[in-house]
């Protein structure tokens, strides 16, 4: 004979089954900077001695005179990182800061800080060709289902509720990397 469970059974049931499509994870890290001519030459060493890749070097579209800028001028460079490299540089990122942020830092979907002298992360020495110099973090979030909106056959559109809301980023930082939050 089959057992009939109750409404509030049925409900614990859903309680304790973890949804993975709602679990969050780190989507990627991206390490930039910003400079012109001989600064982004000593930028573009510093990623590259971070991370061990090749960084992009990012170029402008746009003329403004006021601030001498014109297209395709080098103004930038940029590194992203993915998986399982992407945390474990982070973890040493995280080390520099003294494993503190602010909840103004957070945002829906992503965090951002910097790291004002290189020198500071666990491991990095000095090299006089770089001199003292900082970049920018950006670590973005995603959860599962996202590819809908990238594929390019049958696109669809993302609800709202596949945001990574920034209290679940707090969370996921306080378990996964002991973050310490400040105002």
């Amino acid at each position: 004979m089959e057992k009939i469970e109750t409404k509030t059974q049925v409900k614990k049931k859903i309680e304790t089954k973890k949804n993975v499509m709602r679990a969050i994870k780190i989507e990627k890290v991206v390490l930039s900077c910003g400079g012109i001519k001989d600064v982004l030459e000593k930028e573009v060493k510093l990623l590259q001695k971070i991370t061990k890749k090749k960084p992009l070097i990012r170029m402008t579209i746009k003329r403004i005179p006021g601030f001498a800028i014109r297209p395709k001028m080098e103004v930038g460079c940029m590194v992203t990182l993915r998986g399982k490299e992407a945390t474990d540089l982070l973890k040493k990122l995280f080390v520099a800061i003294d494993n503190q942020l602010k909840k103004k830092q957070i945002q829906d979907n992503h965090f951002s800080f910097g790291i004002k002298e290189y020198i500071e992360i666990p491991g990095e020495e000095y090299d006089r060709e770089i001199g003292m110099m900082g970049f920018n973090v950006t670590v973005v979030f995603s959860m599962s289902g996202k590819r809908v909106a990238i594929k390019k056959i049958k696109r669809g559109s993302l609800p709202k509720k596949q945001t990574v809301k920034k209290e679940l980023i707090i969370k996921f930082l306080e378990k996964h990397f002991k973050i310490i939050m400040g105002k």
